[in-house]
């Protein structure tokens, strides 16, 4: 088995701030059910930056040699069109291990390159069909990246809707189809104040965080140091987070592996829907994506019974999105909202943050519509 080799990124928890991305990018790898996460707000936020750097906390994927696909050779079921007539013919499949693959879609990508196409003159040399895969199957059992998601044609976006949804692409020319797995976690970006996302995709995503740069001086300071420090000297850089990367690592694959014993129990369900209904969520996937991503919070934090605060904590990044187009609730509406520095500590999601919360100052998030929502509503 070969093992493949991880470049050097900007480690995760170096990166100063932006705590909600954080703790929504942890969570919905703890949780693939949570589905994928929106960044809103402006460029040079470290948003790329972080979406990298959680991939280099991910263990390698074992896959099969060769395969653009990235095929699990553990899962026979679920394997693209080479891998399978491999089998059917009784070919062992040489295996590797590579890096948790991040595939960034441009918005000048056609739809050939994203979904792939069927190859005409091998089909008809060979008498069926040949997949030329596109990006889709680049990204699969990775992490798809899109920049200013909002701006993406209509087509293409219907194309990661499909594909989104359903785990597979298929792929379809001049009579000829061909399908392979396509399940990867979508995370996308965008600026508000240059156009609305589909409602159809917005929906896709299950947690959305208002991404702002940093307002303290000695933040922002600290923003430039440490990323001098990296373009200096990355080896050296790495080495110096190694400590705090591998204590996330850890804490990560723990949650992952307790995640499966993680049971949802009445109390949570019932703050779930309340919670979804009080802010208006359309349809039931605001309810059920408030109790994945609150069992991911309670596998995180080493518990196999979700909780309400567990839910209350994980409220903003589920909900903020679903909102429907009106003026905003007033501060403190939220049913049975919590009351105590001390509770707000408690149900902090997991991440560096949690101190606005604790401290019990407010936080006024814009959602997609660009309202501004004090988050303590939530």
């Amino acid at each position: 088995m070969v093992n493949g080799t991880r470049p050097l990124v900007f480690p995760f928890p170096a990166i100063v701030g932006q705590e909600a991305a954080k703790r929504a990018l942890l969570l919905a790898v703890v949780n693939p059910r949570v589905g994928g996460v929106l960044l809103l707000g402006e460029k040079g936020t470290a948003k790329t930056t972080a979406v990298r750097g959680l991939a280099a906390l991910l263990p390698e994927i074992a896959v099969v040699a060769g395969c653009p696909s990235n095929c699990d050779p553990g899962e026979p079921a679920l394997c693209c069109p080479r891998c399978r007539e491999a089998r059917e013919r009784g070919q062992d499949l040489p295996v590797v291990r590579r890096p948790v693959p991040v595939v960034e879609l441009p918005l000048s990508a056609d739809l050939e390159r994203l979904v792939g196409t069927v190859r005409l003159d091998e089909a008809v040399r060979e008498g069926r069909a040949c997949l030329e895969p596109g990006l889709l199957a680049a990204a699969n059992r990775g992490i798809l990246y899109v920049d200013e998601i909002n701006l993406l044609p209509a087509h293409l976006a219907d194309a990661l809707l499909d594909a989104a949804a359903s785990g597979v692409q298929v792929v379809q020319r001049e009579g000829l189809t061909a399908a392979h797995p396509a399940r990867f976690l979508l995370v996308g970006t965008m600026n508000p104040e240059e156009g609305d996302l589909r409602p159809q995709l917005l929906d896709r995503f299950g947690l959305a965080v208002a991404v702002e740069a940093e307002r303290d001086a000695r933040a922002r300071a600290e923003v430039v140091r440490r990323r001098l420090a990296f373009e200096e000297d990355p080896p050296g850089f790495v080495r110096a987070w190694a400590r705090e990367e591998e204590r996330l690592r850890r804490s990560l694959a723990a949650a992952r592996d307790l995640l499966p014993a993680v049971r949802v129990g009445e109390p949570a369900l019932a703050r779930a829907v309340e919670l979804a209904k009080w802010a208006g969520a359309p349809g039931h996937r605001g309810d059920i994506v408030l109790v994945e991503a609150a069992r991911a919070l309670a596998a995180w934090r080493g518990r196999t019974l979700v909780r309400p605060e567990d839910v209350e904590a994980v409220s903003e990044l589920v909900l903020l999105h679903r909102l429907p187009r009106r003026e905003p609730r007033r501060a403190g509406a939220a049913p049975d909202a919590r009351a105590g520095a001390g509770s707000r500590q408690d149900t902090a999601p997991p991440g560096d943050g949690g101190r606005e919360a604790a401290a019990g100052r407010p936080v006024v998030v814009r959602t997609a519509a660009g309202e501004s929502v004090p988050a303590g509503e939530l």
